[in-house]
């Protein structure tokens, strides 16, 4: 699991734990990984390992995939999760920006998922990738400054539909979750996190048909469920949890 040392990444990994399954942790930051692999085997998972992983690099990428399978075993379910958020207007935003948020968002996707289709399929062996898309993918944000953002996840969903094609017919499910607004760091940016946090409860409370802000574990519940044989039947979808935003015709966040 990319980006799995906080908010939705490290909500999975626990998640997964308590189902007993053995993690791998990939982030940027080892330690935030290695702490959250810990927490998995504090949680139920019988083994698990927290690496570092730069998702932008193909040979991070292809390093941090061979050390996991050497500690805990043969990948069989992948959530390609790790990303970032950079806005700003369109006609000043810096290209070097629009090529970072490129590159970890969706070339880390296609790094993250490549690697792991071809290890499945040099085992011959079935499979489920989830992928972090976002409601950005599929409409505009009233707040604005967000092209790079939304093209990267846009950039993902179809990504998603496209290899769910490609390998059905050898077991391999692929699927995107679409999380709204969730009470992680990226949520909250450079703001002060008791401000930051009342600011966009209180418009969420207006915006979002529920009323709030997803937790991580809310949205980890539908990343479990479709990396599970209890979603056997479901691939190249985009699984929305967003309390409601999208059913709207209009949104703030």
């Amino acid at each position: 699991m990319t980006g799995a040392a906080s908010g939705i990444g490290r909500a999975v990994v626990l998640a997964c734990a308590r189902r007993g399954a053995r993690i791998a942790a990939l982030d940027v930051d080892q330690a935030g990984a290695a702490s959250a692999a810990d927490e998995a085997v504090e949680n139920g998972a019988p083994d698990a390992i927290g690496v570092s992983c730069d998702v932008s690099s193909p040979e991070s990428v292809a390093s941090a995939f061979a050390r996991a399978e050497e500690t805990i075993g043969p990948v069989d379910g992948v959530f390609a999760n790790a990303g970032i958020e950079m806005n700003g207007p369109l006609h000043t935003f810096d290209v070097e920006q629009w090529h970072r948020v490129l590159e970890v968002n969706l070339t880390g996707v296609f790094l993250t998922c490549r690697e792991a289709i071809s290890r499945l399929t040099q085992r011959d062996a079935p499979g489920s990738v989830v992928c972090t898309s976002s409601p950005a993918a599929f409409v505009g944000f009233a707040g604005g400054g967000n092209s790079a953002y939304a093209a990267s996840k846009g950039g993902v969903s179809a990504f998603v539909r496209s290899a769910a094609i490609d390998y059905a017919s050898v077991g391999i499910r692929v699927n995107a979750v679409v999380p709204g607004a969730t009470n992680t760091p990226m949520l909250l940016g450079t703001e002060d996190a008791h401000e930051g946090l009342r600011r966009i409860r209180a418009a969420a409370a207006e915006q979002i048909p529920l009323g709030r802000v997803a937790e991580p574990s809310e949205v980890a519940a539908a990343v479990v469920w479709l990396l599970s044989d209890d979603a056997s039947y479901v691939t190249g979808t985009q699984l929305v949890c967003d309390g409601g935003l999208m059913a709207k015709s209009a949104n703030t966040f």
